[in-house]
């Protein structure tokens, strides 16, 4: 019942402490939308509780404003907060611009599926659109688990009136009559009642504009008392909006609408679900096509497959080994009752601790299943020999669990030593290990419920009708043990070498973690290419989507591709694209298809467009969403003493020049340095005063001439319809020449009269920061001398520059993580050494254990790095489990040498100390042989076959399994031969 209900997600829910505020300011530039919107907000909300950072930016038509709290913060208050201050603010703000939109940000709002709405042929766009938006929306909304529904490349229409001024002129009609005409049909009358006796009625206008045909119809009376309609002197017709981005799909315009889960639903359960609803669609809506694309739960699916894998795998080869090496059937089948029961109880802990089943979740599962086998093996191993030694069932049982009990317990509270402390990282981080530390725990927990408690009932159940004596080991194990007398007997000759050989693994351990390399996630066979274009140049959306059209054109034609050309329209998306940028997912057939085309298209863009920057990479998924963070490595911030003024071209030449004395690593401009051509109106005042217009008119009337303007809206059923004038299709040259201005007298005076154009260079963005307007170089790498230098000589050089510097990035942070990770470390191994001193009563012997972990930690990198792996998640996660293995066998060797000493002397037997505890140490070793070998091949004969297999799922688990398998093998011999020696180094002592 509880994993029924259990909910499945690729993530952890965690709510991520930051928030976007989105700003669309059409027709406005960098400056105005930062000066005259940006900067009130960021003043407006400096104050908010746990505030950490505040970045903002400014583009054309666009801006963006990024609040970063402290982790803990109550997201849910603060974006309430944060909304009122807004309302607030609203007054402030300009009148002609949309409220800004707030938007939350968390784990779970990785969209899991993107549904591309294509129109087929003949179809009119805007009409899909609005079935998008009205219908298509809604029914995705409806199926269960579906929490928010996004859409990008939607295009509305308007109502477009170009007036023909010359018919406006020979009618003798004034072109705000129009505007009048309009606004007075389409009026509506607030607050009106009609009192008729003893009833009260409310009153609406009847003459509301409702269609097309009504606005033609409207009559205007001119001075001579003639009535004209509409239609007469305008054309009057439906319109596209203007686009500022589009979508594609292989080519085609079309929209992508992206499906977010609820934080409690199954991402099992939802995905078929909307594969049936596309199907639903496209039978319902033959006019269009639909497509699924990019869909994230095949990610979970690895996951989920990968431990059903090790979970059979698991299963048989512990039920192979176990009757190999103690030939009797019972045993096995045992092990496979354990198993499944464990994973059942181990889901009801997660349903009561409110865990989800996501990648984390199975990674710490994964992590619990090898304790698991090596404990039931170790008390299953313990009760037979018991047996052996001639005890009847129940006290077999009994003694078998209680002389195990107290090291396994130890074993599993080093194991969460180790590993629970991570769970104290600041961020993300940290939340994401609470999840992965509880499940840990809780597996632990359940392993050793089972082994204790279930594992003897079984035996007992299994074995206590068996009257035939236990059946000595099997030939197998027989001639194993010689194998091992043999080793062991040279080992103990020359012991001194041997134990130097073992212990030079250490240092060994320590190079290779500083020579791997460091990634977040494992390699995998990628087919997917995102290309993120910047032009560089002052192109419209539709020039934009002409280039990218010819790009995948010219590259190749059997490719699937995705496009988002311009601004997209997600409300959920912390990027803030211009018109001049673009962004485009490609899909090959295999890795090396991939590689093929990346060349060509890199030599395509290099050749065909030299002004453009771009950036070619792997798709990210959605690991890579959560954890790749935008920041880049290393900042430098520039800032004017004065305040809110910008540097220029030539202030940026000194800083690079500046700057390139201390490095010679390239530096990347940041948004606030990029410049770029823009065109500045330049307005006669002194003919405007002479000729007797007022400055606002003539602005006025230039935004009117060039843009157009809204007149008044229909409403009707929920849709709004904007209504606009319009000044025709002409160059803005004709058009000022076209539209005149009235002065003195209802004198009429051409536009072009006081108003001239020039080209200046500009910023493309304004960036800043809670301080102010900045300005920025930006490092992807830097070494560790080039940013001391840099921290140490710019803030003077700026300073003689009448500026200021701040220094910002991920390796400021990366650092200070860094250094908490190393505090952590240091307090796990204390907590593991108090423990294990607490059981041993020694302060030497937990020694011996800390050992062990670098060389199961070398045994692993050698491994990993022998077959091109890196030091990812994974592979952490396969140390994290070898680790938990080799200190299992660690404590319980120690453990049992100590509890053979006690017998010996207790028994009296007069011999040497020094006999005692090398009798002790051989006992040991054949004793311990059997459980830690079976521990091992299990361990790594389950894993096996990842190696060999293909896909996503094996790409995920490979690093795993390469460090388990390599870390075992060394810690079977550290097990083997490592503790009985660095044992007697300390033991001959006592």
């Amino acid at each position: 019942m509880a994993l029924r209900e259990l909910p499945v997600s690729l993530l952890p829910s965690i709510e991520v402490p930051s928030i976007i505020i989105k700003v669309n300011y059409p027709n406005n530039p960098p400056s105005v939308i930062e000066n005259n919107v940006l900067r009130s907000i960021r003043s407006e909300l400096n104050t908010l509780n746990s505030l950490k950072s505040v970045e903002s930016i400014a583009q054309s038509e666009t801006g963006l404003v990024k609040l970063q709290f402290d982790f803990g913060t109550r997201m849910d208050l603060a974006y309430i907060e944060i909304n009122e201050k807004i309302d607030r603010l609203q007054e402030t703000l300009p009148r002609d611009m949309d409220r800004p939109q707030v938007v939350r940000i968390n784990t779970s709002d990785i969209p899991i599926l993107r549904i591309q709405v294509i129109p087929k042929a003949g179809t009119d766009y805007t009409e899909v659109s609005e079935l998008a938006e009205r219908i298509l929306k809604k029914r995705i909304e409806q199926i269960p688990g579906v929490s928010i529904v996004d859409i990008n490349g939607f295009q509305g229409k308007y109502i477009s009136i170009t007036p023909d001024l010359d018919k406006i002129r020979a009618f003798n009609i004034a072109e705000q009559q129009i505007d009048q005409v309009l606004q007075g049909a389409n009026q509506e009358l607030q607050q009106l009642s009609i009192k008729d006796g003893q009833y009260r009625y409310f009153v609406r206008m009847a003459n509301r504009l409702d269609d097309l045909d009504e606005i033609e119809k409207l009559p205007i009376i001119n001075t001579e008392g003639d009535v004209i309609t509409l239609k007469e002197i305008a054309d009057i017709n439906f319109e596209p909006e203007k686009r500022l981005g589009y979508h594609l799909s292989n080519q085609t315009e079309a929209l992508v609408i992206t499906v977010h889960k609820q934080a409690n639903a199954k991402m099992t359960a939802l995905t078929p679900l909307l594969y049936e609803a596309i199907e639903n669609f496209k039978i319902d809506y033959p006019s269009t096509d639909f497509e699924a694309t990019q869909d994230q739960s095949l990610l979970l699916n690895a996951g989920i497959d990968n431990l059903k894998t090790s979970l059979i795998y698991g299963g048989i080869f512990a039920f192979a080994v176990l009757f190999l090496f103690m030939g009797n059937v019972r045993m096995p089948i045992m092990m496979g009752i354990t198993l499944p029961i464990s994973l059942l109880i181990s889901f009801l802990f997660f349903f009561a601790f409110g865990l989800s089943i996501n990648i984390i979740s199975l990674s710490g599962l994964a992590l619990g299943l090898g304790m698991l086998i090596d404990n039931s093996i170790i008390v299953i191993d313990n009760i037979t020999r018991k047996r052996k030694d001639g005890l009847d069932i129940v006290a077999a049982c009994i003694e078998g669990v209680n002389e195990v009990m107290t090291p396994l317990i130890s074993s599993v509270l080093t194991t969460l030593a180790v590993f629970v402390p991570l769970v104290f990282l600041n961020g993300l981080s940290g939340a994401l290990f609470y999840d992965q530390a509880l499940s840990v725990t809780i597996i632990l927990g359940t392993s050793l419920i089972v082994s204790f408690v279930l594992l003897p009932l079984l035996y007992r159940k299994f074995f206590e009708n068996v009257k035939k004596p236990i059946k000595e080991d099997s030939l197998i194990f027989i001639g194993i043990l010689k194998i091992y007398k043999a080793i062991f007997k040279v080992v103990w000759r020359f012991r001194t070498v041997s134990l130097l050989i073992l212990l030079a693994l250490i240092p060994l351990a320590y190079f290779l973690i500083i020579k791997a390399e460091k990634t977040g996630l494992p390699e995998i066979e990628k087919t997917e290419t995102l290309v993120s274009i910047q032009w560089n140049e002052p192109l419209d959306a539709e020039e934009n989507k002409k280039r990218v059209t010819n790009i995948l054109e010219n590259i190749s034609s059997d490719i699937t591709s995705e496009s988002d050309i311009g601004l997209k329209q997600f409300l959920l998306t912390e990027q803030n694209n211009s018109v001049e940028t673009a962004e485009v997912y490609l899909k090959s057939e295999s890795p090396a298809d991939k590689i093929v085309l990346e060349a060509k298209l890199i030599t395509f863009l290099e050749s065909n467009y030299t002004n453009a920057s771009f950036q070619v990479e792997d798709a990210p998924n959605a690991f890579d969403q959560i954890f790749n963070s935008n920041q880049k490595f290393f900042i430098a911030k520039w800032k004017k003493l004065a305040g809110g003024e910008r540097l220029n071209e030539d202030m940026l030449a000194s800083i690079q020049k500046e700057v390139s004395q201390i490095s010679n690593e390239p530096s990347r401009l940041g948004s606030g340095f990029q410049f770029g051509e823009s065109m500045e109106a330049l307005i006669d005042t002194r003919a405007l005063s002479f000729y007797g217009i007022s400055e606002s008119a003539m602005k006025e009337a230039l935004s009117k001439a060039l843009e157009g303007y809204l007149v008044t809206e229909i409403r009707r059923f929920g849709e709004v319809t904007p209504i606009r004038i319009q000044r025709g299709k002409d160059d803005f040259r004709s058009k000022l020449n076209g539209i005149s201005v009235t002065g003195r007298k209802n004198q009429q005076y051409p536009l072009s009269n006081f108003v001239t154009f020039q080209f200046v260079k500009d910023t493309k963005a304004v960036t800043a920061d809670r301080t102010g307007v900045y300005q920025s170089l930006e490092w992807e790498e830097l070494d560790e001398a080039t940013i001391e230098a840099l921290t140490a000589q710019l803030p003077g050089k700026a300073a003689q520059q009448g500026l200021t510097i701040d220094f910002d990035g991920s390796y400021f942070e990366g650092r200070e993580n860094l250094q908490q990770l190393i505090f952590i470390l240091v307090i796990s191994v204390l907590l593991l050494y108090f423990i294990l001193a607490a059981q041993f009563e020694s302060l030497v012997q937990p020694l011996i254990v800390i050992l062990t972990l670098p060389l199961g930690i070398s045994g692993a990198l050698i491994v990993l790095m022998l077959t091109g792996g890196t030091l990812n998640v994974m592979s952490a996660i396969g140390i994290i489990v070898m680790l938990g293995i080799m200190v299992n066998d660690a404590i319980l060797k120690i453990d049992t040498i100590n509890r053979l000493r006690e017998e010996s002397i207790n028994e009296q037997i007069i011999i040497s100390k020094n006999q005692i505890l090398e009798k002790a140490i051989a006992k040991t070793g054949e004793i311990r042989l059997k459980p830690i070998l079976m521990t091992s091949i299990t361990t790594i004969l389950a894993l096996l076959p990842v190696v060999f297999s293909s896909g996503i799922g094996a790409d995920l688990q490979r690093p795993l399994v390469y460090t388990v398998i390599g870390g075992l093998t060394i810690g079977t011999f550290t097990a083997l031969f490592f503790v009985p020696l660095a044992y007697w180094v300390v033991g001959r002592k006592r």
